[in-house]
């Protein structure tokens, strides 16, 4: 059964063996293993996956692929329909830690960047494929260009490790931009003390706000009052000139537990 990728849902189809055995080799499955795909297309990883491990749920929107899954009435396969960002995850993978494995479609994959990282505690290890433009911000260092808000979330709570750059012609159609691949380990505790995770999120969007303006001017632009950036800025040591790129996390950590106290 043929299927054309439908550009609507972002697909391209993996097809390159040595990248589809090197995404299973950091995937690290055994066979005691839950693991969960999305977007699994046409199968070529969900196959691999489903011979590596206990069981397989796939999460998948384009009906025809859907029907096509269900179609190998595989009692290790679970499919479940939706859409990635709006399917309620907490209610089917209720036997975590999983592994997670999946070449997500380019136009969501910050989206569901941010979904996983509310979700880190059903996951022990990810491997994920994005755009190479997106991947390099997420393993991104402080005074960078890539270096924003999902360097410094992601960092905070995994480990992340380059698994390999990928070529558009490892894929059928073909993107018209490289990929890489990324392994993240689920740290136990976050690399720096968030203080409070909404407020944390909150100080590092407002950083990044306006990465042209001083750190000073960003937050102001983001919602807080000049009254707590100066007095948060100076109990954390941190020059309100700066710009949020130049920022650790560590000086997020204190940014934020300065802010926390007002």
């Amino acid at each position: 059964m043929s299927h054309r990728a439908k550009k609507r849902f972002g697909q391209h189809f993996l097809h390159d063996r040595t990248v589809i055995d090197k995404i299973i080799a950091a995937a690290q499955l055994d066979p005691q293993q839950q693991v969960v795909e999305i977007g699994p297309g046409l199968g070529v990883l969900t196959d691999e996956l489903l011979t590596r491990s206990a069981h397989v749920q796939v999460m998948e929107i384009d009906r025809d692929l859907i029907a096509r899954l269900e179609a190998r009435n595989d009692l290790r396969l679970t499919v479940h329909a939706g859409d990635v960002l709006k399917l309620p995850w907490r209610d089917f993978l209720l036997q975590p830690p999983y592994t997670l494995v999946a070449n997500l479609p380019y136009n969501i994959s910050s989206q569901v960047v941010f979904r996983l990282i509310e979700h880190r505690d059903l996951f022990q290890r990810m491997v994920l494929m994005f755009q190479r433009e997106v991947g390099e911000r997420l393993v991104a260092t402080p005074g960078g260009k890539d270096y924003g808000i999902l360097s410094v979330l992601c960092q905070l709570w995994f480990e992340i490790k380059t698994v390999t750059r990928v070529k558009p012609g490892a894929f059928s159609p073909p993107p018209k931009v490289d990929s890489i691949v990324l392994q993240f380990q689920t740290l136990q505790q976050p690399r720096v003390d968030p203080v409070d995770e909404v407020l944390f999120k909150k100080v590092v969007k407002g950083a990044f706000t306006q990465r042209r303006k001083t750190l000073r001017n960003s937050l102001l632009a983001s919602g807080f009052t000049a009254e707590d950036i100066d007095i948060s800025l100076q109990q954390a040591g941190i020059s309100p000139s700066c710009r949020g790129e130049t920022l650790s996390l560590q000086n997020f950590s204190d940014l934020t537990k300065s802010f926390f106290k007002k």
